[in-house]
């Protein structure tokens, strides 16, 4: 599932360069690993499915992941020695913004992310 994410998001990156929008590599990279981060939280702390919806206005990719868990990500205190659990940190540190919505089925985490 987190392969097809980075697929269709690599994909769409690729629609809109062919439309005239100029992703930056490394911002194209960015992007890649903050869907991979979401999915990955989705697939493991949530029951039942997931989706991903992308939006680009501006230069200003809003990735969208919705699961059928009501329970925000918590970052985890800081912890140099501490082995994985550094997603949402990682996503924290590339998105201009990062907000959980409760929803009637679950939650939706929106991540922005500036690609230009």
């Amino acid at each position: 599932m987190i392969g097809e994410a980075r697929d269709f998001t690599g994909a769409f990156l690729d629609r809109a360069a062919v439309r005239g929008v100029a992703v930056a590599g490394v911002k194209r990279g960015d992007a890649l690993l903050v869907v991979s981060e979401l999915v990955t939280n989705a697939a493991r702390h949530a029951p039942g499915p997931c989706t991903l919806a992308l939006d680009l206005r501006d230069g200003l990719l809003e990735i969208a992941v919705s699961d059928t868990s009501v329970r925000s990500p918590q970052p985890q205190s800081f912890g140099p020695q501490r082995i994985g659990q550094h997603g949402l940190e990682v996503v924290l540190a590339l998105c201009t913004r990062v907000v959980t919505e409760t929803t009637d089925r679950g939650k939706t985490v929106r991540a922005h992310i500036n690609i230009v």
